[in-house]
């Protein structure tokens, strides 16, 4: 290991102009829960990759400084949207230090992310989270001994409980520059020198840009030097060049390097404890279990069973029933009604308390209906988020999933649309292809039901029947298979590879699940709610003004008679377009009420599935994907969801199926 002659002094962050302070790791080793521990603000936490897309930024008094969140990254090669996110920050941004947030339990991927940062040059210090987990495998880190050696600060952390908080705002109070020089073949030191005398001042070294250069593809020089410019041209030449000097690709010469120094470290440093350094039968038992195909089906629909008991059963229908008949029928409407029976306004009273009135309606059922679902949902969700779980079932997803143009990283922003569309078709940007984000779009948007609409439609079945929830998933399912299937044959590309890792599993911190079931709910409150108010008020200007009557009048023959649907279904899927939440929760009052019988309630449901997204969703999904590809899903779906009712309803007819 080579030491510098001058070791650069101390940089503390308070002494430069703006500082920030830099958070870089991984993904799923914690470091959003870092950022919260850092600076007080709560941020959503996730058990499994690309949670976070976008860079987040957080004050923290402590240490005077401005904390950046990035996204988790796999290697310095940028190789996705979010690790391209991540490169942008470290080169643009007034960099005050960088916090490597690092997984105790694999210190070896840790580490070599380490020697990237190294190369970098900047002040930094090393932080190994999850330190429980590598303490039960029987890994003892030396710490001091590795600070040591790299020359930079090296702390434990456990994120989940707050442990080490101080230890680690001590070690960002004081950053340094790393004593380590990671020596490189001279034919590559000697084109890094090259490259990075043709570089722009970046706040990292040049020749860690270099190296990137030297390790990643030829398209990044473009991206950071611009396409045919004479330095990009100089750029490829040198690199070409140097590659036909060296026998093996470059991108292995500099990581079998920085392998070299980090193989030598783990055996200076980690110890492992006998008889503890092996997991459990039972925990691999389990990873063999949830991954296999048969075993991982099962499980899904083990805990497909539990969700709909807990949402299904319990909060849509036992806890719905007693705020929307108890607490709302029997306790805070009859006063609100008697009171403003009253009003000498009419038209202000109907408006409030009408068939359409902003509480009759709007806050009944933003209030009794979707909200105790939602919240049930979100518990559940937030906590198959924390078991680690989810990373499971990208694995066992991805050979499915390549039957349809995508691997099994798409199951992110498909899990994340279970939440909110609008936010999943942001998180589609961590795909790699433009195919592949074309297709995930067109799934998210044909049907995969939001928080709300899952949680109301689990209530729905919760009273049809299991079974038909199963016939439910199933021909959903199938017909989004058949349109990713179709969407691949049509657009050019190829599946690029699927690599991941699986965290260990863990029992949930109830306070993590509270606290992101909180966040979650609120944010409900405030986006969601506003929009059931608007939603009621122009049924009330629509009625008043005759044209909810004219609207049915021309709609009428395709709900009523295509779909065999009752009339007043015509008014939810006017307010689908605004809302997908407002129809789901129509509907379930509907068939609440008795309206509807068990197979038209499934016809319904299916059809609002697959129904247009709402305002919000449709013009993100324009944003992300262009006028023309935006405009062509928006108008598929909302034909293919009508059709696709229509014979439904024909064929479960014709077979005479009942619930």
């Amino acid at each position: 290991m080579e030491q510098d002659a001058k070791k650069e002094p101390d940089f503390p962050l308070s002494a430069a102009l703006n500082p920030r302070l830099v958070l870089v790791g991984h993904p799923n080793v914690g470091k959003s829960k870092i950022f919260s521990m850092l600076t007080g603000e709560y941020v959503i936490v996730s058990n499994y990759p690309g949670t976070t897309v976008e860079v987040r930024c957080g004050k923290t008094a402590e240490l005077d400084c401005c904390v950046l969140d990035t996204p988790g990254i796999s290697g310095v090669v940028p190789r996705s949207e979010e690790e391209r996110v991540t490169l942008q920050t470290l080169l643009t941004q007034d960099i005050g230090a960088v916090l490597q947030i690092g997984d105790a339990q694999n210190l070896r991927r840790t580490l070599l992310l380490t020697m990237a940062l190294i190369d970098a040059d900047v002040p930094m210090a090393l932080d190994l989270n999850i330190a429980d987990e590598a303490e039960k495998k029987g890994y003892v880190i030396d710490t001091a001994r590795l600070s040591k050696s790299l020359g930079i600060p090296v702390v434990l952390t456990v994120a989940t409980q707050g442990k080490g908080r101080q230890e680690l705002i001590d070690a960002v109070r004081r950053p340094t520059r790393a004593s380590t020089r990671i020596s490189y073949d001279p034919r590559v030191e000697e084109a890094a020198s090259e490259i990075a005398s043709l570089l722009p001042r970046y706040p990292v070294s040049g020749r860690a840009v270099a190296l990137t250069l030297l390790s990643g593809d030829l398209s990044l020089v473009d991206h950071l030097l611009g396409e045919g410019t004479p330095e990009s041209r100089a750029v490829r030449d040198i690199v070409s060049r140097t590659q036909a000097r060296v026998l093996e690709p470059l991108s292995r010469v500099i990581l079998d390097a920085r392998m070299a120094l980090v193989e030598r470290l783990i055996r200076e440093c980690v110890t492992l404890r006998e008889g503890r350094g092996f997991r459990s039968r039972f925990a691999y038992g389990l990873d063999r279990f949830s991954t296999h195909p048969l075993g991982g089906a099962l499980l899904m629909l083990g805990i497909l069973y539990v969700i709909y008991e807990f949402v299904g059963v319990f909060a849509a229908g036992t806890v719905v029933d007693f705020i929307q008949n108890v607490i709302f029928g029997e306790w805070v409407l009859p006063p609100i009604v008697e009171s403003l029976s009253r009003f000498p306004y009419p038209l202000v009273r109907d408006f409030l308390v009408g068939p359409y009135g902003q509480i009759t309606m709007g806050i009944t059922y933003s209030i009794a209906i979707v909200f105790p679902t939602v919240t049930a949902f979100y518990i559940v969700f937030s906590f198959l988020e924390d078991t680690g779980y989810l990373p499971r079932l990208e694995v066992m997803i991805n050979r499915l999933f390549a039957l349809i143009g995508l691997n099994g990283k798409a199951i992110i922003p498909i899990v994340l649309g279970f939440g909110c569309g609008t936010m999943a078709a942001v998180v589609t940007r961590i795909l790699e292809t433009r195919r592949e984000r074309i297709i995930a779009t067109l799934i998210l948007a044909l049907g995969i039901p939001c928080a709300p609409q899952m949680g109301l439609i689990l209530g729905m079945f919760a009273r049809i029947g299991f079974l038909a929830l199963l016939l439910f998933v199933i021909l959903l399912s199938a017909q989004l298979m058949a349109a990713g299937w179709l969407a691949s044959k049509l657009l050019p590309g190829q599946t690029p590879a699927f690599v991941t890792e699986l965290p260990p599993y863990r029992l949930p911190e109830l306070r993590n699940v509270a606290g992101k079931t909180v966040y979650r709910s609120y944010w409900f409150v405030r986006e969601v709610i506003p929009w059931f108010l608007l939603g009621t008020a122009l049924l009330f200007v629509a009625d008043r003004a005759g044209a909810l009557d004219e609207l049915k009048r021309i709609l009428n023959p395709v709900v009523v008679g295509f779909l065999s649907l009752p009339a007043d279904t015509t008014e939810g899927f006017i307010l689908g377009f605004l809302r997908r939440e407002y129809v789901a929760a129509y509907f379930f009052d509907i068939y609440s009420r008795g309206l509807m019988d068990h197979l038209q309630a499934f016809v319904a449901t299916m059809v609002m599935t697959l129904f247009v997204p709402c305002v919000a969703n449709t013009f993100v999904i324009i944003k992300e994907r262009g006028i023309l590809v935006g405009m062509g899903i928006i108008v598929f779906v909302f034909v293919y969801a009508i059709a696709a009712g229509g014979v439904l309803n024909a064929v479960l007819r014709i077979l005479h199926v009942t619930f």
